[in-house]
């Protein structure tokens, strides 16, 4: 496995590999990986030719008093498990390499970015955005791969990718979970003990709501009441949204049909979570 710091040397690494006629895969991440990251690793392994990883906790997508200090780092663990996952370029730039300057250039998506998690942290998906653009113009034509848990930066790239032309192609990949329906996180890291207990109220509220819908529930509002109740009735969860919105364009329809996404995210204690499902409302004969 190659390992390296700069954006000259990537580059170079992955032009030689398409020179060869390799296929290029890539999975941009921010660290301390975990199961949910590997799943993507193998996606991509089964895919391409040559996989490249890249590590870099992007303080773009911080806001104010949120845990850019405090995000998990562990990069003698990540490269580890990156060589074992059969990575073949692992790319881990500091932030003076991506950002010789401060940047004067943001992507935006705002007819996407300004609901749930933008409503929540506003500036966050201009961050996203932005680092993935520029990684994107970094590693070059490949297959990228996202995890569908952050569903909405998924939608985000996947639009941005169709309106900027870049020649990527967006791959989203299904929800790693613990036994009990957790959905794999960094931030999992933080949970203490009881928390960890309750945390996967967050499944059973998506998973509630899903019923609800395959029992014949149209209305979103009530979608919404049904995931709340179900998280409210947890004393270490504080809700921060729930939402039952098409699944192609984030918005609120006012009948439930076809694809849509339920979307749940709560505070337990000091972590943050957030967790999704998709439906498929079926047609009522």
């Amino acid at each position: 496995m190659e390992v390296t710091t700069s954006i000259d040397e990537v580059r170079a690494l992955l032009a030689r590999a398409r020179s060869d006629g390799r296929t290029v895969g890539f999975v941009p991440t921010m660290g301390y990986l975990h199961d949910g990251h590997v799943s993507l690793i193998e996606q991509a392994r089964g895919d391409v030719d040559v996989v490249v990883v890249s590590i870099f906790v992007n303080p773009l997508q911080f806001g104010a008093g949120e845990d850019l200090a405090g995000y998990p780092r562990d990069l003698p663990a990540d490269t580890s498990q990156a060589r074992a996952a059969g990575v073949d370029v692992l790319f881990v730039p500091d932030i003076t390499e991506m950002y010789p300057d401060p940047p004067l250039t943001s992507v935006v998506v705002p007819d996407l970015a300004t609901t749930m998690e933008g409503a929540s942290r506003p500036t966050h998906f201009a961050g996203v955005a932005t680092v993935v653009a520029k990684l994107f113009t970094i590693v070059g034509p490949c297959r990228a791969y996202f995890g569908e848990k952050d569903f909405q930066q998924l939608t985000i790239v996947e639009r941005m990718v169709a309106d900027l032309s870049f020649p990527v192609d967006v791959v989203g990949c299904p929800i790693v979970r613990e036994p009990d329906g957790l959905a794999l996180s960094s931030r999992n890291v933080y949970l203490t003990p009881s928390e960890r207990a309750a945390a996967p109220v967050l499944y059973r509220a998506l998973e509630t709501a899903a019923a609800a819908v395959a029992d014949g529930e149209r209305d979103p509002g009530a979608v919404r009441d049904l995931m709340a109740g179900v998280l409210g009735a947890e004393p270490l969860a504080e809700l921060e949204y729930a939402e039952a919105v098409d699944a192609g364009t984030l918005t609120r329809p006012d009948v439930l049909t076809g694809q849509i996404r339920l979307l749940i995210a709560g505070r337990f204690g000091r972590p943050r979570l957030l967790d999704n499902l998709g439906v498929l409302v079926p047609e009522q004969g």
